[in-house]
């Protein structure tokens, strides 16, 4: 007899089930920043390295470019990026932060913290969990793409 995991006991479903209650977490205090999960995640990208494509962002969240450019469009609305068409290439748009969008960034650490004090663990487990779902999603990451390349 095959053994067939209850719903509970499926990774995949914990994996979505968790990431649905960070998002409910962060869902009031983003509203507070003015800006979305998506958009959030996009001004992460640009924390890390201002001045970046939208390819090499969508890149960064594993999105398509046709994804993140109305994500980029609202953000420059809300003042928060500018973007640049590039001179070679008008195709090519760099986004970069403004100094509002600087700014946000301090104001974002109330998610880490909300996170942090609801999830009732310490910062040494929630950094190594982290971690460990790191290290599977390269893993399956690493592992599709070897799949799709022998096919």
């Amino acid at each position: 007899m095959t053994y067939i995991p209850t719903l509970d006991q499926l990774l995949c479903f914990s994996v979505y089930s968790a990431s649905m209650a960070i998002s409910r977490t962060y869902k009031p205090l983003l509203d507070q920043l003015g800006i979305t999960y998506p958009q959030y995640l996009v001004l992460n990208v640009l924390w890390e390295e201002d001045g970046k494509t939208v390819g090499s962002i969508a890149d960064r969240l594993a999105l398509e470019s046709s994804t993140v450019t109305p994500l980029v469009k609202r953000l420059e609305a809300a003042s928060l990026v500018k973007r640049t068409r590039g001179q070679d290439d008008e195709r090519r748009v760099t986004v970069s932060l403004t100094p509002s969008g600087r700014e946000l960034r301090e104001k974002s650490g109330c998610l880490g913290e909300a996170l942090l004090a609801k999830s009732g663990m310490q910062p040494k487990e929630l950094i190594a969990l982290t971690q460990e779902v790191q290290r599977l999603r390269d893993a399956l990451v690493r592992a599709n793409a070897e799949s799709a390349a022998g096919e």
